[in-house]
């Protein structure tokens, strides 16, 4: 048994997948340096540094097997944060390579393919809750704020959506459960990752929103609660179609 250890980065996760083939191995696991605790000693470690050679022919592999579609698959399941993505991405690759004239990704009687459904589809709808639910407050700095806590580490897979749909607006999207967020100043979307002291206070925004936001929550609120029709409530659907995880972050549900 050989455990490849990598540095945690999708490049870095190419280049291992790439040395599982250079060297030959074939009973081997990869596992991030963050997620190694403890040496097995029944294991023989192989440790891999990014190598952006080895990490772009692993791309251009699977675009040419998989196409792009094939990529954003694998992304989804990179960026789903499961225990096991690094080795169904590898098997992923390596059923590839074995049958490269095949979309293997289709093959759902193969369990690992299977898998790679399951998250691909789970990671799907949770960036679909993403784009309907985030909603942004506006602060007095004129940035306009939010804050999410998706299942899985959503925020490099949709700030293209974001950039997109709110071009006009400088806007922040902060994860609170992966202490980081992305910022577009109207130009770029740039990652930042605040000290603790900034974290607090991004957190509990309600003493830096704008008077203009403060006004507009709670004219929202009213009208939320106006147009509810009481004998019309069907709380099972609603919390069907709209979790109720996703509430506290909602401005129509103080």
């Amino acid at each position: 048994m050989t455990t490849v250890i990598y540095d945690g980065s999708f490049g870095g996760l190419l280049t291992a997948v790439f040395e599982v083939f250079e060297y030959k191995f074939s009973d081997v696991a990869i596992i991030s340096k963050e997620n190694y605790l403890h040496e097995n000693i029944f294991a023989e470690l192989h440790e891999v540094f990014f190598n952006e050679e080895k990490s772009e022919r692993v791309l251009n592999r699977i675009k040419a097997n998989l196409g792009k579609d094939g990529i954003s698959k694998l992304l989804m399941v990179y960026f789903s944060e499961k225990p096991e993505l690094e080795n169904l991405i590898l098997e992923a690759v390596r059923y590839s390579v074995n049958n490269p004239n095949q979309n293997v990704l289709q093959n759902f009687a193969d369990e690992h393919m299977m898998e790679i459904a399951k998250t691909v589809k789970s990671v799907g709808r949770e960036i679909h809750r993403m784009h309907a639910f985030v909603r942004f407050e506006k602060l007095q700095d004129d940035v306009f704020f939010s804050k999410i806590e998706p299942d899985f580490n959503l925020l490099p897979l949709i700030l293209k959506h974001f950039k997109h749909r709110y071009r006009d607006q400088k806007w922040m999207i902060f994860d609170l459960k992966r202490h980081y967020g992305i910022y577009y100043d109207l130009k770029e979307v740039e990652f930042f990752y605040p000290e603790e002291l900034s974290f607090a206070s991004l957190s509990k925004t309600e003493s830096v929103l704008h008077e203009e936001e403060i006004n507009y929550q709670k004219l929202w609120q009213r009208y939320f609660i106006k147009t509810n029709i009481p004998e019309r409530k069907n709380l099972k659907l609603h919390v069907k179609s709209l979790p109720k995880r996703y509430w506290k972050y909602l401005t129509e549900k103080p």
